[in-house]
């Protein structure tokens, strides 16, 4: 599984387009994000690439969850997508 680390500063069609091109691949990515600058940043990214693979038939999932990171030896609590086919 691919990982993707997303922050506020994230652009969405560079994200969204990184994402297709694993899930093109017959692949799913992880995407990480810490904050809610970081979410909302992924989130447009995830609807983004639905509709850059959609023309190929290809139709993306995304599950949420709740993990702990490492950041500079602090244990930070962040949200996570998978993102897969379906």
């Amino acid at each position: 599984m691919e990982i993707l680390k997303v922050s506020s500063n994230s652009q969405p069609k560079s994200v969204a387009g990184a994402i297709a091109a694993i899930v093109r691949n017959n692949k799913s990515v992880e995407i990480q994000t810490i904050g809610a600058g970081a979410v909302n940043q992924a989130v447009k990214s995830i609807a983004i690439s639905r509709g850059y693979v959609a023309p190929n038939g290809i139709e993306l999932v995304a599950i949420p969850a709740f993990s702990q990171l490492e950041v500079e030896g602090d244990t930070k609590t962040s949200i996570k997508f998978v993102v897969e086919k379906r």
